[in-house]
């Protein structure tokens, strides 16, 4: 794998001055190259990666699995290209295994995602099954560990 592609992964604000340093290579040339990946759309964008539990800014994500009958013509890129167009999803995956997509949905409520599933994505003609999995946290989000230690006490309280 590129080794600038892999820098930038893990960290999209290093300037192109530590990228050179770090490869060693001209920063000219660091600087080019990034250039060629943006306008190839080999990089897509910049992100930064939020740990949304430290702000006061709610809502919710699920996973959800979807199996479909692909198009003749099309396979999957049709279905694809549909899920993609919700505003609701964040992320569509094709899959091998026991469903074909997972796509992140976000949603302001548990509610809104299950109107969401319920009267948007599974009246999509060729949508066989859904299966909604809730997100409650996260751990590690694009390679970055989002929890302060592994010893951090459980605040879940049991109810009896």
């Amino acid at each position: 794998m590129d080794k600038l592609l892999q820098l930038l992964c893990k960290n999209a604000s290093f300037t192109t001055a530590e990228l050179a340093a770090m490869l060693g290579e001209p920063e000219d040339y660091i600087s080019a190259q990034i250039k060629e990946y943006e306008n190839r759309g080999i990089i897509k964008g910049y992100q930064a990666v939020v740990n949304w539990e430290d702000v006061d800014d709610s809502f919710v994500e699920a996973l959800i699995e979807l199996k479909v009958t692909p198009k003749k013509e099309t396979g999957f890129d049709e279905m694809a290209q549909m899920c993609m167009a919700f505003d609701e999803v964040e992320s569509v995956y094709l899959m091998a295994g026991v469903y074909d997509f997972a796509l992140i949905v976000r949603g302001e409520t548990m509610q809104d995602i299950a109107m969401f599933v319920a009267k948007k994505l599974s009246t999509i003609d060729g949508v066989v099954s859904t299966g909604t999995h809730f997100i409650m946290r996260r751990y590690k989000d694009r390679g970055m560990k989002l929890t302060e230690s592994e010893d951090q006490a459980d605040e879940r309280s049991l109810i009896l």
